[in-house]
């Protein structure tokens, strides 16, 4: 079986946005691929320093990807800072890698244009985060990595990389690293921009029942429709990109209703809000017991660095040959 990589950062609690876009895909792909899930804590940092929490949302990430379906007799899951082989790996591929290639980056470049007028700047360890995020992808020899678009420019330096690293020391180790691009549903925050910790507007995967009906009840709709006979336009409605992926049985009544005028917004987002809880129920049940039972997921996660430190130090024996270190 080939071999899959695929990482969340524990900055938050993780959001429907990382069950629909990164979850999900690794579960469907465990059976395919011999897959790596992993809470990326280092890359964390990058950006956010505030780590009082960082080992609660750590755990808590954990625990989303085992409520997903992880299955750890098939996938190995670990927590990126329990391998140390990874910050090695980024250190000599650091060596190779020029730095007008990670400047170039999108996310670097995203960054730079944020700071831009105030007397910030960016870390070290952000500006390397692509070389990090290489040395997690090959380290394990992976072949295929479950990405969206925006990723794949890190692919590709990764792969740069790759050749760079191979042309340098004249061994080959490592697979040139290929882009499984996913299909991520559009799933708007609850404002109707992209869902993020930092705008306030996410629905987190650690929501009860009552928090989840709150939240879509303050949803925003479409901002043409004042009045409930209105005509509605679906294709602009936050809610209805809900009912599209979790209320597929009435989402053609729902539709026509709101295009009508015969549906009212708030009737609209109480339809929304139970097919989405009831949706979610067996996530939300796998994740009542693993919550009850940490002291399993803490074991697991042993298992699953012991098991990737394995392979880690194997490719690094390889690594350290290639460039000759001395032995």
């Amino acid at each position: 079986m080939k071999r899959l990589v695929s990482g969340v950062r524990p900055t938050g609690y993780l959001h429907l946005g990382h069950l629909e876009g990164v979850l999900k895909n690794c579960v469907k792909l465990q059976d395919e691929y011999e897959c790596f899930p992993f809470i990326a804590d280092w890359h964390a940092l990058t950006d956010h320093l505030d780590t009082e929490m960082l080992a609660e949302y750590t755990v808590q990430a954990a625990v989303d990807w085992l409520s997903a379906g992880i299955d750890p007799q098939k996938s190995t899951l670990f927590v990126q800072s329990h391998v140390k082989e990874h910050a090695e790996l980024m250190l000599l591929l650091s060596m190779v890698t020029p730095v007008p290639w990670v400047e170039r980056t999108p996310s670097y470049k995203d960054m730079l244009a944020k700071l831009e007028g105030t007397r910030q700047n960016p870390s070290l360890g952000f500006l390397a985060y692509p070389v990090l995020q290489a040395a997690d992808i090959i380290i394990y020899k992976a072949e295929v990595v479950p990405v969206g678009e925006d990723q794949l420019p890190h692919l590709e330096l990764c792969r740069e990389i790759v050749r760079r690293f191979h042309a340098l020391f004249g061994r080959k180790i490592f697979p040139e690293p290929q882009a499984l691009l996913t299909e991520t549903p559009n799933l708007p925050g609850t404002d109707g921009r992209k869902m993020s910790k930092s705008y306030g507007n996410c629905i987190y995967l650690n929501d009860p029942p009552e928090e989840i009906r709150k939240k879509v009840m303050e949803m925003v709709t479409d901002p043409a429709r004042i009045r409930r006979t209105d005509p509605g336009h679906p294709e602009v409605c936050t809610v209805y990109a809900y009912h599209r992926i979790y209320n597929e049985k009435e989402l053609p009544e729902i539709e026509e209703a709101c295009r009508a005028g015969r549906i009212g917004c708030v009737e609209c987002k109480r339809r929304m809000a139970e097919a989405l809880i009831e949706a979610l129920r067996p996530f939300h049940e796998r994740r009542s017991y693993w919550t009850s039972h940490l002291d399993e997921v803490r074991d697991l996660l042993r298992e699953g660095a012991e098991k990737a430190g394995k392979i880690a130090r194997e490719t690094l024996e390889e690594v350290r040959e290639a460039i000759r270190l001395f032995r």
